[in-house]
């Protein structure tokens, strides 16, 4: 089953609309395929931070994905770590997150 991402993101804006008071929310949700998919819920007046997840793709596409939507905070901890391997030199392990976290901050601004 799929879900309808219109209905998705009217039920969203419900549930942000029937907060009490003056609270504000951060919403995390996964990279999505369209550009600017969330850019309603980033602009939105209750909303803090979306923050984007790497979805379990790849550093690679999901650099390519986020580079195709602004104003999203990422959180990419599996495809920082998708390279290391136990058998690394110190040097070979500490070059690879370096690596992601360029391509990560390259890909967000």
């Amino acid at each position: 089953m799929t879900l309808d991402i219109a209905y998705a993101h009217d039920e969203l804006h419900r549930g942000l609309d029937a907060l009490p008071g003056d609270y504000q929310v951060m919403i995390k949700v996964s990279i999505p395929e369209k550009a600017d998919l969330y850019l309603d819920l980033i602009r939105y007046s209750r909303v803090q931070r979306v923050v984007v997840l790497s979805g379990g793709y790849p550093c690679d596409t999901a650099c390519q994905r986020l580079a195709k939507n602004h104003g999203m905070i990422v959180s990419f901890s599996c495809a920082l770590l998708q390279d290391l391997r136990y058998t690394m030199t110190d040097a070979e392990f500490d070059a690879v997150p370096t690596k992601f976290i360029e391509q990560i901050f390259r890909a967000s601004t």
